[in-house]
């Protein structure tokens, strides 16, 4: 439950920053520059791809062993 958890929020967080870099595309000129955003959301994309991968190495969650079928 608490990976979910996870999950969530960092997905979350993305979403915030996308929508925080939204007026430096629309107006060009913010405190901070474009690239601060965008390399705050490749962070928390590597951070979820690990969180992913441990929990698949751990055994929390499992992965489907053939697409096709339920």
């Amino acid at each position: 439950m608490l990976i979910k958890l996870l999950f969530i929020m960092l997905l979350l967080l993305m979403v915030i920053h996308l929508f925080c870099a939204l007026p430096a595309i629309i107006k060009g000129q913010l405190s901070r520059p474009l690239s601060h955003y965008l390399g705050r959301r490749l962070l928390i994309a590597v951070m979820l791809l690990g969180l992913v991968v441990i929990a698949l190495l751990t055994g929390v969650i499992q992965p489907n062993p053939n697409p096709y079928t339920l």
